[in-house]
């Protein structure tokens, strides 16, 4: 092989040809300039921070959720998750500021829980078995959460720290009604009958009532949302 090489070489010199650079190991590039990668736009501090307080929401919710407002301390959120005391303490003033933030974090996500279904039912009837199979799943998969939501909301008739924000979902949860509404009035031809505040209130009635049944143990709440819930919906409209 050192021969080979060698005469290629010489053959290459006399001929002033310029050798291969793969005869040397080396890989041939191109002469044309390489260009940078773009680098990933840097986050700021303030994206980071939130960031961080949603990873340590997610990590409460489920304290949260089985305890409630008044049985639970950020100490008992830390021995429940991954983070420290004092990591704990320092993304949230108090209890309150973690707390909202988790409903809020929640209740935001399930404000589009319905959106799928109206973007794609093509008739009232799928439309209307779609829903309400996917309230009475939320009912029984999620009680916990809700369980705090209300908690919260009825914290706020006493804690004016809390009113904004609990006001900010509320007016989250009633427009995820009223696009359910809406809908249902397209695909039918109907009229809405009422005000979006006042579906709403029928809805989260109906929801609450059974919602407390069924986190009491009651076997038949879910299946009682779905009668309710089914006698409730064609109840809002009128003919056009």
């Amino acid at each position: 092989m050192a021969e080979i090489l060698w005469t290629i070489v010489k053959i290459g010199y006399a001929a002033r040809l310029p050798l291969p650079r793969s005869l040397w190991g080396v890989t041939e590039t191109s002469s044309q300039p390489r260009r940078a990668k773009p680098r990933p736009a840097k986050r700021s501090r303030e994206d980071k921070y939130d960031e961080r307080r949603t990873q340590l929401a997610e990590s409460a919710l489920a304290t949260l959720g089985e305890r409630g407002y008044a049985r639970t301390s950020l100490r008992e959120i830390a021995q429940n998750s991954e983070f420290s005391h004092g990591v704990v303490h320092y993304y949230f003033a108090s209890k309150a500021d973690l707390i909202l933030h988790c409903v809020r974090y929640y209740k935001i996500d399930c404000a589009t829980r319905y959106d799928e279904i109206i973007a794609t039912a093509t008739d009232p009837e799928e439309f209307a078995n779609r829903f309400v199979e996917r309230l009475l799943g939320t009912l029984r998969q999620d009680a916990s959460m809700h369980r705090l939501w209300y908690d919260l909301r009825g914290q706020s008739m006493f804690d004016q720290e809390f009113a904004d924000q609990v006001e900010e979902i509320d007016r989250l949860l009633e427009d995820m009604i009223w696009r359910i509404v809406t809908k249902f009035a397209e695909l039918s031809g109907l009229q809405p009958a009422f005000s979006p505040a006042l579906s709403y209130a029928m809805f989260d009635g109906v929801f609450f009532k059974a919602l407390l049944a069924h986190v009491h143990g009651d076997e038949l709440a879910p299946d009682r949302l779905r009668e309710e819930a089914f006698a409730l919906l064609p109840s809002l409209f009128r003919d056009a």
